[in-house]
């Protein structure tokens, strides 16, 4: 059976390294990917990256890379580089790069200039090539009659651009893995559990509704970070994914 660890991503939408850094220490080993968005990567820059890989965590960087192609190109390359090792780093616990996002808004040029980049990058420096998944539809935003046919389109125009995968909610990830194939990596934020408050969030489902539609991976924030308990809270939604994948 799949470890549900490898499926959950903590994202660290908080307002200090202190505050992240006892987040990570209390969840231990109940995760081991988190989510460096914009609020962290502004303030601290590549030391919160470096900080969670010298624990041996994986890291999805979501800066959402939207530009012309050679810009985007060149900030995925400099991305790249963060799953070089640093010479203090020793042999022990150091983890690569896992993902980062472009915005699929930025069209074909932009996407296969960003996937071509990150192999390219990667082949030089010897290192695995993070995933490259790009945004559709924001989480936040209201569901529409359109929306499903616009994050299809999306979803199909980053395959087509050489794109890993895309991010999109729950709503929309059975369509995906049907059109996109079992391969296609889906990424979906917007999860909470069944009694959880959706926050700001639109188009939500459950950690077991989400596995059950074929995403590959959960973001989940406030509900873990936020939470009384953040340990039991990271727990309850991993026993709620186990279920859903023995089920």
């Amino acid at each position: 059976m799949t470890d549900p660890r490898s499926k959950l991503i903590v994202a660290l939408d908080v307002s200090t390294y202190e505050e992240a850094r006892v987040i990570v220490e209390t969840l231990g080993d109940a995760v081991e990917i988190y989510k460096v968005g914009f609020q962290q990567f502004v303030a601290y820059g590549p030391f919160i990256v470096r900080y969670l890989q010298a624990q041996g965590k994986k890291v999805f960087l979501d800066l959402k890379f939207h530009d012309i192609p050679n810009t985007v190109a060149s900030g995925v390359t400099s991305a790249v580089g963060l799953s070089v090792a640093p010479h203090d780093a020793g042999t022990g616990k150091f983890a690569p790069l896992l993902m980062l996002t472009v915005h699929t808004q930025g069209g074909v040029e932009m996407m296969k200039a960003a996937a071509e980049a990150a192999k390219k990058r990667a082949a030089e420096l010897n290192v695995p090539r993070p995933l490259i998944v790009g945004v559709t539809v924001l989480t936040s935003d209201a569901a529409t009659d359109e929306t499903p046919k616009l994050v299809l389109a999306r979803a199909r125009m980053a395959k087509e651009s050489g794109l890993d995968g895309v991010v999109a909610s729950v709503q929309e990830a059975a369509m995906l893995r049907k059109e996109c194939g079992k391969d296609f990596v889906i990424v979906t934020p917007g999860i909470r559990m069944a009694d959880g408050a959706a926050g700001d969030q639109k188009r939500v489902d459950t950690p077991g509704g989400a596995i059950k539609n074929g995403s590959s991976f959960l973001v989940v924030g406030r509900p873990i970070v936020k939470a009384q308990d953040p340990r039991q809270a990271a727990l309850d939604i991993l026993a709620d994914m186990r279920r859903a994948l023995t089920s």
